[in-house]
């Protein structure tokens, strides 16, 4: 039906989003780094807009003048008097007012840019929790769905010299969404990783993959590279410490070539890294990469064809002070209390893609990643838009760092229901992580089969590695029955327990029996350690968690907002006393 002479679209508009859907920025990563990038970081303008009128009355286009008699109108926005917010930052930490707000946050900036000639300008998000819709000089640029995984867009042909930015960020959960609207972490809003505008030639080198080639006697490596701006030319690999210098033929943007080179592997206990440069038509890209192999057989985990434990941690991108905002600083310290304090070699990024820098540093320091998307709890499983969603972020994450020698298994999901709606979800999102990067080895955090009382999951079939989550002893009281689940599976390949513990407030202390306690926890690790370590396999564990970590559904007198199961106080420097536990264990084996 038409709509009536006196309709209003910015007030009875039920469908004010879906104008914007159709411009998505999907899969627009590129590489940057070695690039001629300026940050955006600094004080943008801000200002909440809980009831979208931005995106209902398209602000973005700064209508101040009537069309038709040339008269002043009122106009609901001020972006350049709004108060400031800091850009990388969390508006729930920056401001005690928005601690708990979840809806739509507009922020704004200027910015003038010299253009020079025959180059491209992008837009470059390396975070925006969750959904972010861009704007630039009064038109609508694109959005982009995902918290945690980064996002470009190309500006070149509206850059003007001196720019108008406006970024919409909408923070509100949704059922739809992935992660969906409950989840056990705190839901952080806002600009909260870098924005970088990055230049390039008009011919570019856009992505590339180096490694070793599986099953290759450690002696040939291989190359993908995508250019942009061309279908056909060359591309010359330039890796001095191994005497490679090799052209590589683009044909329809894509080039592939496999090379004679016998690299020193990496590991965590020699973390080798090459220094590599990609060059095309006038691009130059730089990287340090590191050349190793991780492949499973049977139910042994193998780095460089030898046995390893994966001996790890979980942990959450969470900082009381700086929410999911992060430091080079704070991503070292994190590195060190695994690898020095635990004499760990292992960490699981939960439950979403942490920052970049996190396996770039992992890669120097030597610490091997279990990376993965927010596919948590009771995602809808049967909606074609949440799939898009989860596929998207996945492959936003391998792009990102397939390069990155740290990342050893890709995660696809974690304490799902198993439903055929989830097995066909989630057996196609390890179908596209091997299709992606077949180096790595796929996982997924499941359950154990209660009624059973063993591990049984349908996925496993569609992973090379099982990961476990069990918190006997504390949400199923009884620890005896972990044995009897060990006792009573039989998986045919290696199983890395990804989940077990006990809340303990720091400096709450009793008798070991009492839950709450340091005491309690300690020898809670104490009896999961000596069944863990007894069962021949469990190739690895990641127990909950380094660092307590804010979780609003935790509300009792002992977690005030956190979730507790930290062997670190939410300070990052208070260790408690199972944090001994786990580092003699690891110490030991």
């Amino acid at each position: 039906m038409k709509n009536p002479g006196n309709f209003d679209s910015d007030i009875h508009a039920t469908d004010h989003r879906a104008k914007y859907e159709k411009s998505r920025a999907d899969m627009s990563l590129f590489f940057i780094d070695g690039r001629d990038k300026e940050s955006l970081a600094g004080n943008w303008t801000f200002m909440t807009d809980p009831y979208e009128s931005a995106l209902r009355a398209d602000w973005y286009r700064e209508k101040r003048i009537d069309a038709s008699t040339g008269m002043k109108i009122p106009f609901d926005f001020d972006f350049d008097l709004w108060p400031r917010m800091k850009v990388p930052s969390c508006w729930n930490t920056e401001r005690s007012d928005l601690f708990l707000y979840e809806n739509m946050g507009l922020y704004f900036r200027t910015f003038t840019i010299e253009r020079k000639d025959d180059e491209r300008i992008f837009l470059f998000f390396e975070g925006v929790a969750y959904r972010a819709y861009v704007f630039l000089n009064g038109e609508y640029l694109a959005m982009h769905d995902g918290a945690s995984t980064p996002f470009s867009i190309e500006i070149t042909d509206c850059v003007r010299t001196d720019n108008r930015l406006i970024v919409a960020v909408d923070a509100s959960r949704s059922d739809r969404r992935v992660p969906m609207s409950n989840t056990d972490w705190f839901n952080y809003g806002g600009i909260y990783r870098d924005v970088y505008i990055v230049r390039t030639p008009s011919t570019f080198i856009r992505d590339f993959f180096l490694r070793l080639v599986p099953d290759s006697g450690f002696g040939r490596i291989a190359l993908d590279v995508c250019v942009d701006g061309t279908s056909r030319g060359e591309v010359l690999l330039s890796i001095p410490e191994l005497g490679i210098e090799r052209v590589v033929t683009v044909e329809n943007g894509k080039g592939y070539a496999e090379i004679d080179a016998f690299p020193i592997l990496w590991s965590p206990d020699e973390p080798k890294l090459y220094e590599v440069k990609l060059s095309c038509e006038g691009d130059e890209i730089f990287d340090r990469i590191g050349f190793r192999e991780i492949k499973v057989e049977g139910r042994r985990i193998l780095l460089n064809g030898k046995d390893i434990f994966l001996k790890g941690i979980s942990c959450h991108e969470d900082d009381v002070d700086l929410g999911k905002s992060t430091t080079r600083e704070s991503i070292l310290a994190t590195i060190s209390n695994v690898k020095d304090g635990l004499c760990g070699n292992f960490i699981r990024l939960a439950h979403y893609p942490h920052t970049r820098e996190f396996a770039r540093l992992a890669d120097e320091k030597g610490i091997l990643l279990w990376e993965e998307i927010p596919v948590y709890w009771a995602i809808a499983f049967d909606d074609e838009g949440t799939y898009r969603d989860a596929e998207n972020q996945l492959a936003e994450l391998v792009t990102r760092d397939r390069n990155r020698a740290s990342v050893i298994i890709w995660s696809v999901g974690n304490e799902n229901p198993d439903t055929d709606a989830r097995f066909g979800f989630m057996s196609a999102l390890a179908a596209k992580a091997k299709a992606l990067d077949d180096t790595r080895c796929v996982s997924a955090a499941c359950l154990v089969n209660k009624e059973k009382e063993m591990i049984e999951d349908r996925l496993a079939s569609r992973l090379d590695i099982i990961g476990i989550n069990e918190y006997y002893g504390w949400y199923t009281p009884d620890i005896t029955r972990l044995h009897v689940v060990l006792e009573n599976s039989n998986p045919d390949r290696p199983v890395i327990i990804t989940e077990f513990g006990a809340d303990a407030r720091a400096g709450n202390h009793g008798p070991r029996e009492e839950m709450w306690t340091e005491e309690f926890q300690a020898e809670l690790y104490r009896r999961q350690t000596a069944e863990i370590g007894s069962c021949v396999f469990i190739r690895g564990m990641t127990p909950w968690i380094l660092y307590d970590f804010r979780a609003v559904r935790r509300l009792n007198r002992y977690q005030e907002g956190f979730n507790r199961k930290g062997l670190i106080d939410s300070d990052r420097k208070t260790r408690k006393l199972a944090f001994r536990v786990l580092a003699d264990f690891y110490r030991n084996m």
